[in-house]
């Protein structure tokens, strides 16, 4: 287990990939590229068959470069830190503060992997992971990166508490294109943790990070609604809306595969939702009690006639 601290002293948990796992992953990449590599020869030497030995020899070291070396910066920049071998084994290389690589991380874990995995068959990079507290290679220190596990056992996963029913759906049109993959990444880990920290740290992270979310979306949280259940409510409406995006649905469908939100056990106090919410129904006057004494005969309102007591009167 790895932990990043943030700037409240709070450690985020990260699980680093260890040897075994990583060493698959890129058995994995390295044979898709050589698969690849294959295809592209034989199609480069059936087009360059006119051409003299020297530039075939050009031709076959460009191609080299380009899929055994470019292909996987390519990739890696592409799906920020998965390639086929890593989706496989659920793993994902991300910055050392948790948040995705850029296309410069993957340049630097790319060219520096050409010589420790492969000029090297694995050897260095072998040694490096292993002597390394977190198994990062060289090419991983160099860049600043660290290679962690996404899927985890789900009796490890980690429970996000779910805002409360009145505040769920209120930020349905809430604009989070421009919120990063490290916020969010912070406002779930912040989330996971809150009630192992000392409410006064918790309550200043929860501002904070509240104040970051604000700051990128825009809208800020509502009076009296406290940081922590802000920050689950717009979380929980990312989560909806990867879900629509994953399995379809149109924005006005219920959310799919989330349960209905409790705020008595989601690790949130009780709060009462602001008046606005709940609109009282208007009053409607009651109509004045008459004494029977009062009243006068009874009388049909559809015929205008007294109603029928049931005697037949006499002829």
């Amino acid at each position: 287990m790895s932990e990043l601290v943030t700037g409240e002293a709070v450690a985020l948990e990260l699980r680093p990939a260890r040897l075994p796992s990583r060493a698959l992953a890129v058995l994995l990449d390295l044979v898709v590229a050589l698969a690849a590599y294959v295809v592209v020869s034989v199609g480069l030497l059936a087009a360059t068959a006119s051409l003299d030995e020297a530039a075939g020899v050009a031709v076959s070291i460009a191609a080299f470069v380009l899929v055994l070396v470019g292909g996987p910066i390519a990739v890696e920049t592409l799906s920020h830190g998965r390639s086929l071998g890593k989706l496989a084994c659920g793993l994902r290389v991300v910055r050392d503060d948790g948040g995705p690589i850029r296309f410069r991380h993957a340049l630097v874990r790319g060219a520096i992997g050409v010589v420790e995995i492969l000029m090297t068959f694995g050897v260095v990079a072998c040694i490096a992971s292993l002597v390394s507290a977190r198994g990062r290679r060289l090419g991983d220190v160099f860049a600043g990166t660290l290679v962690v596990r996404e899927r985890i056992p789900a009796g490890q996963a980690a429970f996000v508490p779910p805002p409360p029913p009145w505040l769920s759906g209120r930020f349905s049109t809430l604009d989070l294109s421009a919120v990063p993959d490290g916020l969010w990444l912070a406002v779930r880990q912040f989330l996971t943790r809150m009630q192992q920290m000392d409410p006064e740290i918790a309550w200043g992270m929860g501002q904070r990070l509240a104040g970051d979310l604000a700051a990128r979306t825009g809208t800020h949280a509502p009076a009296g609604v406290p940081p922590a259940m802000y920050l689950a409510a717009v979380l929980q409406e990312r989560q909806v809306r990867e879900a629509r995006r994953a399995f379809g649905g149109s924005p006005g469908d219920p959310s799919p595969g989330f349960p209905p939100a409790a705020s008595a056990s989601a690790g949130f106090p009780p709060a009462d939702p602001p008046s606005a919410q709940l609109p009282q129904a208007p009053e409607v006057p009651q109509a004045p009690v008459v004494p029977p004494s009062e009243a006068g005969p009874l009388r049909d309102v559809g015929t205008g006639e007294p109603p029928a007591t049931g005697f037949v009167p006499p002829a």
